[in-house]
């Protein structure tokens, strides 16, 4: 899909857009694993702050695709800095893609395949040293065609 010639455009995130962008975030996991309201609400809420200092300090960058004026998708990179690794022999900046949401009314019409190729070109316009993201069932197949190969991580949640 050519996004320009569509009636669809993108825009960057700006600092005021932690609202939507943690909508998103709530909206993308309640897909995922359907979530009570008070978690949902409690997981959105929580997160607009969180947002908002990252967008301030730069540590989240993100674009929103927009239809009539309203937006309709969205994603975004958690920027670190990672400490030398084999292969990465200098302290490098690593991208963990996060957010890739798009309204149920719009979805089959390439939006998150347009919104991920913008990334991957911003990415390696940053030279970034490496990108990831956690791939969700819908979405996985998404990410192979890009590129994205798959990882063994491992996890350790704290005991409560």
């Amino acid at each position: 899909m050519d996004i320009a010639a569509s009636e669809y455009s993108i825009r960057p995130v700006q600092p005021g857009d932690a609202e939507i962008v943690a909508r998103h975030r709530a909206l993308m996991f309640n897909d995922m694993n359907p979530l009570s309201e008070s978690a949902f609400d409690q997981l959105f809420q929580s997160s607009i702050p969180w947002f908002e200092r990252l967008l301030i300090d730069g540590h989240y960058v993100g674009w929103l695709t927009l239809h009539a004026g309203a937006i309709v998708s969205g994603g975004g990179i958690l920027l670190r800095e990672q400490g030398p690794v084999p292969g990465c022999p200098r302290t490098g900046l690593w991208g963990h893609v996060v957010n890739v949401y798009t309204a149920p009314e719009h979805r089959g019409r390439g939006l998150a395949r347009t919104l991920m190729n913008h990334i991957v070109a911003w990415a390696a316009e940053k030279k970034l040293d490496r990108l990831t993201l956690t791939a969700s069932k819908d979405g996985a197949s998404l990410y192979r065609s890009i590129g994205f190969t798959p990882t063994a991580d491992m996890e350790l949640l704290p005991k409560t």
